[in-house]
């Protein structure tokens, strides 16, 4: 009984694991650990979707970090890219660019997207309240889409 409950917490950490991995630059895919422990049938779809989530927006965090920390100012250097022009992009990209986070998620585009909100400077909080969304409506339609299936 008490290897059971270990075991379930391991896979809840293996899920944030593979999310928080997969939302890096390194590859992975959470969706199919999701997918296998949905199938199971012998866990929480909210903890999983919880697990999943918290994982993935952490990782993408860590590339906006990274964009804010390593990147930021450097990029307009490497790019050939004036002081005034880089002022511009950072103004556009909090106008308007910010809600492109909420496609933080897809494949190829997702990680680097996260990097550049860094280096543009978006706030931590708006960055974690529009990637939160996007992410967690992924997993929840990908849970979604796994119960209609087994059910029919």
């Amino acid at each position: 009984m008490v290897w059971d409950l270990i075991l379930v917490d391991w896979e809840h950490w293996g899920l944030f694991l593979s999310a928080f991995l997969s939302a890096t630059l390194l590859p992975g895919s959470s969706e199919v650990l999701l997918a296998g422990l949905l199938l199971s049938g012998t866990h929480s779809e909210l903890k999983l979707l919880f697990w999943a989530t918290l994982g993935n927006v952490l990782g993408a965090l860590l590339n906006r970090e990274f964009g804010a920390g390593i990147l930021r100012g450097r990029v307009a250097k490497w790019l050939g890219i004036t002081h005034q022009r880089w002022s511009q992009a950072e103004g556009w990209f909090q106008k308007y660019g910010q809600w492109s986070l909420l496609l933080a998620w897809l494949p190829v585009i997702g990680d680097p997207l996260t990097i550049f909100a860094g280096t543009l400077g978006i706030s931590r909080a708006r960055f974690l309240i529009l990637v939160t969304l996007g992410k967690a409506t992924r997993y929840w339609i990908l849970i979604y889409m796994m119960d209609l299936g087994s059910t029919s």
